[in-house]
Parts: C-alpha cells; sequence; structure tokens
C-alpha cells in the first residue's frame, strides 16, 4: 500500500471517527503535558532555595511530587486507551469493507494503526506545545526573588521527546489489538467460548504476596537491619502487587455477583445485568482498573497523613508535659507534612474523576457494541427503564465490593506499618551551667516520660474518597444511559 493511499485511509472516516480521533489526542496531550511536568519536578538538582513551595526545596520530597503527578498521568492514559475504542465497530465494518475489497489482513491492520497514531501524534505535538507555551506564560520571580513553580528548569531534550514517542506508540499497539476480529474474517464474525467455572479467586495470592511485602519492614526490621534501598523495594512491590490483586480480582467478583443475581434476582433487570456479568465479568478489570489503583494509593496517603498527625499529637503531649521534649520530633512544622500529604490526596482525587471519564467512554462503547441487541430486547417488549436498570446493576453490584476492597487493603497496607506511635521514654545527663568547664560542670539527669498513641484509622476521610469516586461512577453510568435510549431504537435492526 502506498503511504499516500494509507495517510487518506487513515483521516478519512464518519464524525465518530472524527470524535475518536480529537477525544485520543486531547487526552493524550492532557497526558503528555502531565508526564512532562513531572520530568521537570525531576530535573531540579539539589537543595533548591528559589522556590516558595518547600515540597520543590526539599530534595527528598520532589520524588513524592513527581510520583504525585504520574499518578494523575495513568488514568489519563487509561481514558487515552477508552477513547480508542469509540466506534469500533463502525470502523470494524468499514475496514472490513476494505478488506472485501482486496486490501490485506496486514493493510486493514496498519490503517486502523496509523488512524490512532496519527490522532496519538497530533495530541503528542499539542502536548509539547501547551507545555512550552505555558511555561512561557507563567509568572517568574516574585519581589522577594523567589519563584512559585519550577519554571526556570527545563527537562532534557531526551527526556521531552521520550513521552511524546512512547504515548502514540502505545495507542497504536493498542488499536492494532482490537482489530484481532477483522484479521480472522472480514465480516468480523469469531468464535467465543464461554467457560462456565468462570474467574478463579487467585489473585487472593497476590493480594497475600502484597500484603506480606508491607510487613517485612516493620515485621523484621527491628531484628535485621535493612538497607533503606531494600525497603523502598519491598514498599513498592507491595503496593504494586496489592494494585494488580485489586483490579484483576474485580473479574472474580464480577462473576460471583452474576451468579448470584441470577439465582436470587426477581426482576428482569437483575436477571438480564447477572447474565451479562457472566458473560463478561473481565469488562470490570479493563474499566476500573485506574480507578482502583488510585483509591489504593489515596487511602494508603490518608493512613500516612494519620500516622503523621498522631506523631505530632504524642510529641506535643510530652513538650506539656516535660518542657525539654519541645523542638523534638519530626523536623519541620506540621502543614509542611499535611499539605505534602493533601498534594497526594488531590492528585488521587484528579485521578479519580479521570478515571471516572474513561468509565464512562468504556460503557458507551458497551452499549454502542450491543445496541442491536437492546434494539432486539426493546423490539420484543422489554421496556427501556427496565435495561436501564440493568445496566446501573451490571455497573454498581461489582462496583461497590471492588471500591470497598480497595479501600480497605490501601487501609490495611499503612497499618502494617506501625498502629501506634511512641515519644519520649529517655533520659540523659547535661551540665547545669553550659558555661562551665565540662569536665568539672555539675549535671544533672534528665527523664521524659514516655508517649504512646494509637494510630486512629481515617474511617471519615477514606469514606469521603469512596463516596466520591461512587458518585463519579454514578455520574458516568448516568450519562451512559442517555447513549442507551438511542442504541435500543428500532432502526439499529436494520443491516448496513
Amino acid at each position: 500500500m502506498r503511504p499516500g493511499t494509507l495517510a487518506r485511509l487513515a483521516i478519512a472516516g464518519t464524525r465518530t471517527d472524527v470524535l475518536r480521533g480529537a477525544l485520543t489526542a486531547a487526552s493524550t496531550a492532557l497526558a503528555v503535558g502531565v508526564l512532562l511536568a513531572a520530568a521537570t519536578v525531576g530535573a531540579i538538582s539539589g537543595y533548591a532555595e528559589r522556590y516558595t513551595n518547600n515540597l520543590l526545596v526539599e530534595p527528598g520530597l520532589r520524588p513524592g511530587v513527581v510520583t504525585a503527578l504520574v499518578l494523575v498521568a495513568v488514568p489519563v492514559l487509561a481514558l487515552a486507551g477508552q477513547c480508542v475504542r469509540i466506534g469500533a465497530p463502525a470502523r470494524d465494518r468499514r475496514l472490513a469493507a476494505i478488506r472485501l475489497a482486496g486490501a490485506t489482513p496486514r493493510e486493514a491492520v496498519l490503517i486502523a494503526t496509523a488512524e490512532t497514531v496519527v490522532a496519538g501524534t497530533a495530541g503528542a505535538a499539542l502536548g509539547i506545545v501547551g507545555y512550552l507555551s505555558l511555561r512561557l506564560a507563567l509568572p517568574g520571580a516574585g519581589t522577594d526573588g523567589l519563584l512559585a513553580l519550577p519554571t526556570d528548569v527545563l527537562p532534557p531534550a531526551p527526556v521531552i521527546v521520550l513521552p511524546a514517542l512512547a504515548v502514540p506508540v502505545v495507542a497504536g499497539l493498542i488499536g492494532a489489538a482490537l482489530m484481532r476480529r477483522v484479521i480472522v474474517t472480514p465480516l468480523g464474525v469469531t468464535r467465543r467460548v464461554t467457560r462456565d467455572h468462570g474467574p478463579r479467586p487467585w489473585p487472593g495470592l497476590l493480594l497475600g504476596i502484597g500484603v506480606v511485602c508491607f510487613w517485612l519492614p516493620a515485621g523484621i526490621g527491628e531484628r535485621v537491619r535493612m538497607p533503606d534501598d531494600l525497603v523502598l523495594a519491598l514498599l513498592a512491590a507491595g503496593l504494586v502487587t496489592t494494585v494488580l490483586a485489586v483490579v484483576l480480582g474485580v473479574g472474580w467478583i464480577s462473576h460471583t455477583t452474576g451468579r448470584l443475581l441470577r439465582r436470587f434476582g426477581r426482576g428482569p433487570a437483575t436477571l438480564l445485568a447477572g447474565q451479562q456479568l457472566i458473560t463478561d465479568p473481565w469488562l470490570g478489570s479493563r474499566t476500573l482498573a485506574a480507578m482502583l489503583a488510585a483509591l489504593i494509593v489515596g487511602s494508603v496517603a490518608l493512613g500516612f497523613g494519620a500516622q503523621i498527625e498522631t506523631e505530632f499529637a504524642a510529641y506535643d503531649r510530652l513538650a506539656e508535659l516535660n518542657p525539654a521534649a519541645i523542638g523534638m520530633g519530626l523536623t519541620g512544622d506540621r502543614e509542611f507534612y499535611t499539605g505534602a500529604v493533601d498534594l497526594v490526596v488531590l492528585a488521587v482525587v484528579i485521578s479519580a474523576f479521570m478515571a471516572a471519564a474513561g468509565v464512562l467512554v468504556a460503557l458507551s462503547e458497551s452499549i454502542v457494541a450491543r445496541r442491536r441487541t437492546y434494539a432486539a430486547l426493546t423490539a420484543t417488549g422489554v421496556p427501556r427503564r427496565t435495561l436501564s436498570a440493568a445496566l446501573l446493576w451490571q455497573t454498581l453490584t461489582p462496583l461497590i465490593p471492588a471500591l470497598l476492597l480497595a479501600l480497605c487493603a490501601g487501609g490495611v497496607l499503612i497499618r502494617l506499618t506501625g498502629v501506634d506511635v511512641s515519644a519520649g521514654g529517655m533520659s540523659w545527663t547535661e551540665c547545669i551551667d553550659p558555661k562551665a568547664d565540662a569536665a568539672t560542670c555539675a549535671t544533672r539527669t534528665v527523664s521524659l516520660p514516655l508517649v504512646e498513641m494509637q494510630v486512629p484509622i481515617p474511617v471519615d476521610r477514606m469514606a469521603l474518597l469512596g463516596g466520591g469516586a461512587l458518585l463519579a461512577m454514578l455520574l458516568a453510568a448516568g450519562v451512559a444511559l442517555l447513549v442507551l435510549r438511542s442504541s435500543t431504537d428500532l432502526e439499529e435492526l436494520r443491516v448496513g
């Protein structure tokens, strides 16, 4: 196929294809911009006193800012992957027609990949231009000579180019993977075998491995001295393994809830939802992955914030009992640490709403893909409100236990690092007269009482985080119901 022909076929299409390309480009631009912001923070070196924000000044806290920005970029990338699926049935029919006209399967996949790569490349270029323009438009140093944002730092050129190349390539690979049915036959007819037993609860083993990895630094750290790098590696491995366990466990949750709905459901809506969950139990794992990962990280951050607050409270109490303890404990003021935790929580909230946008795209696309089935049900007399109720049952029944599992998993992980905080419980000798000779100075013994406090579980903030995620999902499902109404039109039964 000639490059010119490939280019014309890649940009041709209906309004749905244009919408898919525009949404893919917009999400790609946002992802590239966030990744470049993370790279900018990572490019700051040393102790940077030229910034007003301590999170940028302290070298040890900047990795947390980078992590928060990457956390925001992950659901945006997931949204880009969902946008690639918009209008997939119509695109499959168009590419099937191209195949029937004589194109080979490789050429059909090449056309679909080119569509996605073109949209992703345009979005990446837009993201770079927006990043550089925003960097120039932001105000510089204030009257005190300090900068609010790192506008004086620019990442190396390879770091700027890397996300601009990687994101379109990943989007193109996703687009190629979605073309497997057109590769098999130009008519898009494939044989699907549904297993009766459904997914197995083997992700529970991954959850146990993640818990053990998080427990090891605190469990044996008092007896065996671990290097700091090993501790960080164990904590990171435990967090990643737990996220994978929860995301993959949604498949088993969906299948189990589907069987329960089909067995105990008394209405057509619950029966339809139960059968759909049994037929495609992995839909939740694909659509809820980014949101569940954000909730786990958010619950860990809230638990860490509770530990910080408890440690400050313990040393405040110790200072009240003995003024000699003033200045002990964590260095810096309380707002310095709570601000860092709040930044991570804010990133989690943004990630949750971006993930909800991806879920909206996924739900809308799944409805459009099954529009003829919905239209056939409507033609046989099934009310539209029953189909709407079935969609809500299908969305909420696996969602609620998955949200609870994600919040509890993150809460358990941070509790494994410690459930109580102790301050004081030590004694030392000091010279009574600091101006006297140290060899002949009279000394006195200073003893600090032991203050122990239990770290509370931030149930209220965790409930607020989970409730916000549930509300975002309800909004996404509500908007998807508008697509369902147009997809139940009897005209969808026509062939073409």
